[in-house]
């Protein structure tokens, strides 16, 4: 176990308690993929059956990574991509595992260009329910607004400069100043906007369904593709692979139990998942919507919903806050990989790395404002049959979701669970005897079957 203390690890640049870290991570896990595409996928996956499997996977797939991934980030103390370079040293390791570093700062780098446009959306959705523009239009209207947003690249660049502005903003005042401040405030609103959303949704009469739907499992109405899916989205929704949660283990003090936190984090983001299923559920069959409506239940069923009922006007306004919430918690946490190795690597201060890093992830996000309207027949990779018809943006997506998540989980799996030596590692982890040993067990075999099975899916 290394003990040597990292410039960063000191007391000044740690975070100042267990709570920060697990608001902190939590922001990082909750984000778009609970609120915005949890509802989705469960409704085009029959409900009940497809929630029972996908929590399944999050404690036997997701949760060991999560764990795994906070203790190499802690007991490296640096940036993912130094961190891996120090341990693959103390470890005796062959050199190829860096990769898992260099793979975590660069995925957390390109799904930052492409996220800050979709939660550029939500800040322009705040302004369109709150000015009532959802208020009794019909489908084909509303629909049209998300259509004339996409179709505009001045208006989508500049809410993803925005959205850029406020991140650098935030990841640039430090660890204490500008991450842990902004997690203690914005976490405890995201579940306050939660929750007021749901008592709304009690109102619209078909909250009753909407449990059924969601808790009562039918399993005739799950597929394997579905069981798939599930353990797919499980995976990747606690943010492991992509280095953010490296990063901000390297900063968390030695007394603090690191499975105990990493189930914290993991029943925090389940909870956000179902509870933005039951905010979203009601409203949606309460006008006789489509459940499984696919990436559009959140920017043309839902604003369709809320412009047909009372009180429509403030609660979209709400719900699109609380959307706006969860993306910049996650955007700031990715931010973070990109930021800590510029600080290490080239000697720049806080402000200067943050800029910089915010700065090239903004330019590198135009290609996905262009690929909805200017380059939407761009397809940069299309001559390579496997990647033909995607835009830039696909393209991102493809390569991050589809190869980099899932082989930086798989790896960091196999790391901790095969290379890794055992001694230290039971009290890093903060298990003992059985526990440890079933943790181990999972890590080791459980965990890379599962993300092996999904890597070859998405592949396929």
């Amino acid at each position: 176990m290394t003990e040597s203390v990292h410039p960063h690890q000191q007391a000044s640049n740690l975070w100042t308690s267990k709570m920060a870290f697990i608001l902190a991570a939590a922001g990082s896990a909750v984000g778009l993929g609970n609120i915005w595409k949890f509802p989705y996928i469960t409704g085009e996956n029959g409900g009940g059956a497809f929630v029972l499997v996908y929590l399944a996977c999050i404690f036997l797939i997701g949760v060991p990574v999560l764990i795994a991934e906070i203790m190499i980030g802690r007991r490296g103390g640096q940036s993912p991509i130094a961190t891996m370079r120090s341990l693959t040293k103390t470890e005796n390791a062959s050199k190829s595992w860096r990769i898992i570093g260099w793979n975590g700062v660069v995925a957390s780098f390109l799904v930052l260009s492409f996220y800050a446009v979709i939660g550029g959306w939500s800040l322009v959705y705040i302004g369109k329910a709150a000015l009532g523009l959802f208020v009794g239009a019909d489908a084909e209207a509303i629909g049209g607004q998300f259509n004339n947003l996409l179709a505009n690249p001045w208006e989508l660049l500049l809410w993803h400069t925005v959205f850029m502005a406020i991140v650098v903003f935030i990841v640039g005042r430090g660890i204490r100043s500008g991450l842990e401040k902004a997690v203690n405030m914005l976490m405890p609103l995201l579940f306050v906007l939660l929750i007021v959303m749901v008592f709304y949704a009690m109102s619209s009469g078909s909250f009753g369904r909407a449990v059924s739907f969601m808790f009562s499992p039918d399993f005739s109405r799950l597929t394997a593709e579905g069981v798939l899916v599930a353990l797919g989205h499980a995976a990747f929704t606690l943010s492991i692979g992509i280095g953010v949660l490296m990063a901000y283990g390297s900063y968390l003090p030695k007394n603090v139990n690191i499975a105990r936190t990493a189930m914290t984090i993991a029943v925090l983001d389940v909870s956000v998942a179902l509870l933005a299923g039951l905010a979203i559920f009601p409203l949606v069959f309460a006008n006789g919507l489509e459940a499984g409506a696919g990436p559009g239940l959140i920017f043309v069923t839902l604003p369709l919903a809320f412009g047909q009922m009372s009180g429509g006007l403030v609660f979209g306004a709400i719900f699109f806050a609380l959307l706006f919430v969860a993306a910049i918690t996650s955007a700031i946490s990715m931010l973070e990989p990109v930021v800590e190795w510029l600080e290490e690597h080239k000697g720049a201060s806080r402000t200067k790395s943050a800029v910089g890093g915010g700065l090239a992830v903004w330019f590198i996000g135009i290609g996905t404002v262009l690929s909805f309207n200017l380059w939407s027949d761009v397809h940069p990779l299309g001559f390579l049959g496997f990647f033909e018809g995607k835009t830039v943006f696909d393209l991102l997506d493809f390569l991050v979701s589809n190869l980099m998540m899932p082989l930086g989980g798989l790896a960091i799996a196999l790391f901790a669970g095969w290379v890794i030596r055992r001694e230290g590692l039971a009290e890093d982890v903060g298990l003992k005897g059985g526990a440890f040993k079933a943790f181990m067990f999972v890590l080791k075999f459980v965990t890379p079957a599962g993300i092996a099975i999904v890597f070859l899916y998405n592949l396929v």
